[in-house]
């Protein structure tokens, strides 16, 4: 049940609503992370899907990309009208079919429907954690928050990971997916109706509190379109942010397909797949824990383009080395990478984003951030088609991921402690 709570922000005072969003992320985690191993490996096994089609492949991935991304602009909007909590567990709602779907989907079809729930899940229910986090802490915790939020996410995604590809190498595979995503599915439900408190009030409270100290950037109310717009073009320092979120997902998406696939013709095992895979989650979930507070006290932009670099070496090397030991490590400096960008980015907007607009301007990074599965996997895809090589998909993501820095470097000014920067 929803519980009213204090106007006061600080996450000392809010430590109770903080935890039950940590529990409600790391099982946002486990759900997208059962699909990470055992999907792409049982592509051509299970549902007929041709040897060598990148293309074909990463469709499920691009469904997951677009739905995601415009879930998570409406989840912004709607959050700002009826409260995080409601929109947290409609996403859990929507989560519900996506196990029985996997378990007896006849096509590969199926599969890329299952992924337009799972995006509107993650759209709604990651995005409502981030957004009710940074409710209720000050400016010099958001780095905290965001690492903390992102810790217990991609733990859940690497520990999912790794538990579904020895489930089915036990067990039948689908079988193994269908139980373990309806549990977590169910529990994850009941603690959002049972155990999750409603933040809004907190970020109202706040903007009436700057707005009454002079503090008020624009007066006008903030439209879908206008909030796009601040985003998109209008605010370059939210601009450079909202790209930097879209490339780094190139990332995500190669070592969620591109990764098992490729380590698939290597002979690798579903064990050792998961392993790798669980290298990169654990690295990067773990790794924000000091990330995150991290740029609390240097600042967002030098982690930031420090990730991007450390990124782009370590996929761009992957297909260059042989054996499970050196994949798992190049997946482990890759995870380290992205432990530095991600929770950064998250704050960076955060600090650029009015209180009375927060849930709407990060829904709008966050559309943006999460298109980047579809378009980086249509990319990936179409390029190691082309090349006949799936290496070329490693190396083109590579590319981007310096490109995104430069962008950085010159467009992003340092957003911690500095205030409201949207023009």
């Amino acid at each position: 049940m929803s519980r009213a709570m204090e106007p006061r922000i600080g996450l000392r005072t809010n430590l109770r609503p903080f935890i039950q969003q940590l529990w409600q992320v790391f099982l946002v985690g486990l759900t997208i992370g059962l699909e990470r191993t055992v999907i792409p490996a049982l592509a051509e096994r299970d549902f007929g899907l041709e040897r060598g089609s990148v293309t074909a492949l990463f469709a499920f991935v691009i469904s997951f990309g677009i739905v995601k991304a415009a879930m998570n602009f409406a989840s912004g909007r709607l959050s700002e009208t009826y409260g995080r909590r409601p929109v947290l567990i409609w996403g859990w709602l929507a989560a519900l079919p996506i196990p029985l779907m996997l378990y007896w989907a006849p096509s590969w079809g199926w599969i890329v429907a299952a992924n337009v729930l799972l995006g509107v899940n993650q759209g709604f229910a990651w995005s409502m954690t981030v957004t009710a986090k940074l409710d209720i802490v000050r400016q010099g915790e958001r780095g905290l928050a965001t690492g903390l939020n992102e810790f217990a996410g991609y733990t859940g995604v690497a520990l999912a990971g790794i538990a579904t590809g020895y489930l089915a190498s036990r067990f039948d595979p689908r079988l193994s997916l269908l139980v373990f995503g309806l549990v977590v599915a169910v529990v994850a439900l009941a603690s959002a109706l049972i155990w999750f408190t409603e933040t809004l009030p907190l970020a109202r409270a706040e903007a009436q509190a700057r707005a009454a100290a002079g503090g008020a950037v624009v007066g006008a109310p903030l439209t879908a379109g206008r909030a796009m717009a601040l985003v998109t073009w209008r605010s370059l320092p939210m601009q450079a942010v909202a790209q930097a979120g879209s490339i780094e997902k190139f990332v995500d998406a190669a070592m969620w397909v591109l990764v098992p696939v490729f380590l698939t013709t290597q002979g690798a095992s579903l064990v050792e797949i998961a392993w790798v895979s669980g290298a990169y989650g654990l690295v990067w979930g773990t790794g924000q824990l000091v990330t995150g507070p991290l740029s609390d006290r240097i600042g967002r932009k030098k982690p930031t383009v420090a990730g991007f670099v450390i990124c782009a070496g370590g996929i761009a090397a992957f297909p260059l080395v042989t054996g499970v030991a050196a994949w798992a490590a190049l997946a482990a400096v890759t995870g380290f990478g992205m432990a530095l960008l991600y929770p950064t980015l998250i704050a960076a907007m955060g600090d650029l984003a009015p209180p009375e607009w927060r849930g709407s301007i990060l829904g709008a990074y966050r559309f943006w951030r999460d298109l980047g599965y579809a378009l980086g996997a249509l990319a990936m895809g179409i390029v190691s088609d082309l090349a006949g090589n799936p290496a070329a998909g490693f190396w083109f993501t590579a590319i981007t991921m310096c490109g995104s820095a430069m962008w950085l470097i010159f467009a992003l000014p340092e957003t911690h402690l500095t205030g409201d920067q949207a023009k």
